[in-house]
């Protein structure tokens, strides 16, 4: 698994940091732990980290211990990063490497999963970092690990 930029890691800390006081409670933490496989307790995740919330810094030296602690999880989240890649070629119907607007809403509608007051260019704005208009596997994936509820 390629390692997260800190960019990425602030987008990520800004979009969990759900009442923007510049600090994650465990709680919001562990929306992400849970959305990425990893399940704790308040209680055990409180142990882990030490402290009832983290500031930016804290959190990237979190991520940092996470990605540099080699217990055997590191097949568990190849097998998400995986699983990801292979999710985001689904929506890439051409193969260029980028999720369009029209691609996201065609393979949507084809699941079953599409509702007409969507608009999938604003769901594609939300996560485009670069503002291309388009998402690559980078934006796909941060998208797939921050969104709470299906698309």
């Amino acid at each position: 698994m390629c390692p997260l930029t800190p960019k990425e890691l602030e987008l990520i800390f800004e979009k969990l940091d759900i009442n923007s006081d510049g600090f994650l409670t465990l709680e919001e933490l562990n929306l992400l732990l849970e959305r990425t496989g990893f399940k704790f307790s308040i209680e055990e995740l409180e142990s882990l980290v030490g402290k009832k919330s983290l500031d930016l810094s804290e959190f990237m030296f979190f991520y940092d211990s996470i990605l540099n602690h080699k217990n055997g999880d590191v097949d568990e989240i190849e097998e998400i990063e995986s699983d990801l890649l292979k999710a985001f070629k689904v929506f890439d119907l051409d193969g260029d490497g980028f999720i369009t607007s029209q691609e996201l809403e065609y393979v949507l509608k084809r699941l079953g999963m599409w509702d007409e007051e969507k608009d999938s260019r604003s769901m594609i704005y939300s996560y485009d970092t670069n503002l291309d208009g388009k998402l690559d596997f980078k934006e796909f994936k941060n998208m797939m690990l921050l969104t709470q509820q299906p698309i």
